[in-house]
């Protein structure tokens, strides 16, 4: 257990710093690691370590979007109502995703995984900008949107941001408060996909020591432990080195990550 206390420890430091150089969550990242250490380590059957790669992730979730959530506040640049309106959905969205993902193959997972991380890949080694929309602000929509957002989320252990600004814009939100909604809405995705995947855990007999549901405690310590001490170090970075460059180099990782977890 010592090994993969280290391992997360090095990842907590390592996820945390580019979520704050980015400005991406860590689950682009944690999650593949996490197999990879999982498949290492022998820690659980080959059948769960997706599933608990994406909870993990999950969990750590709820302390890196609560730092991040309260900076964003603290600037003023939360506009809570639109928080209120999307957060319905969002804990259903989340919910569902969890079932989802405990029903279906972990091969399929795997491809889900895979397919967004790609396309994330892309995104970044292109330096697409979400653009100014011209959708309304409508109830019913955010609450569908919400979902969405929540189902995807949960299914590949993320905070969401990749999904939640794209739709902010285009809903005439300006980009600051755009990334600073995500980030709010991180907590409520968090909460309701790591709670839905620990009690779909624990229906089950087959679970390695050391875990609650799917979460696998120790890897979710020592990640948590690290990701918010270096996430400030990773903003603070941003603004010095040049972000373009740096944009097409991590999307490079991403398509290394990607192939790794395709043919692995």
């Amino acid at each position: 257990m010592g090994e993969i206390i280290s391992a997360s420890l090095i990842l907590g430091a390592f996820s945390g710093l580019l979520a704050g150089l980015f400005g991406i969550g860590g689950g682009l990242i944690i999650v593949p690691i996490l197999v990879s250490l999982f498949s290492i380590q022998e820690i659980m059957i080959p059948e769960q370590q997706m599933i608990f790669a994406i909870a993990t992730s999950l969990a750590t979730i709820i302390f890196t979007a609560a730092s991040s959530v309260l900076a964003h506040h603290r600037q003023g640049n939360v506009l809570w109502a639109k928080v209120a309106q999307l957060t319905p959905g969002i804990i259903v969205g989340a919910a569902l995703g969890a079932m989802i993902a405990d029903k279906i193959s972990a091969d399929n997972l795997r491809f889900i995984f895979i397919t967004y991380l790609t396309y994330v890949a892309f995104k970044m080694a292109l330096q697409f900008k979400p653009h100014q929309g011209a959708i309304k602000n409508i109830k019913s929509l955010d609450y569908m949107a919400g979902g969405g957002i929540g189902l995807l989320s949960s299914l590949l252990g993320i905070g969401g941001g990749t999904l939640t600004v794209p739709f902010l814009v285009a809903c005439q939100v300006p980009m600051k408060n755009a990334v600073a909604i995500s980030s709010a809405c991180g907590l409520p995705i968090a909460f309701a996909a790591t709670l839905s995947y620990i009690f779909l855990g624990l229906q089950h007999p087959q679970l390695p020591a050391w875990s609650l549901g799917y979460i696998y405690l120790p890897a979710f310590l020592g990640i948590v432990l690290c990701s918010v001490l270096t996430a400030p170090l990773g903003a603070k970075l941003a603004s010095k080195l040049p972000a373009v460059q740096l944009k097409r180099y991590f999307s490079v990782m991403l398509f290394i990550m990607a192939a790794k977890m395709f043919f692995s």
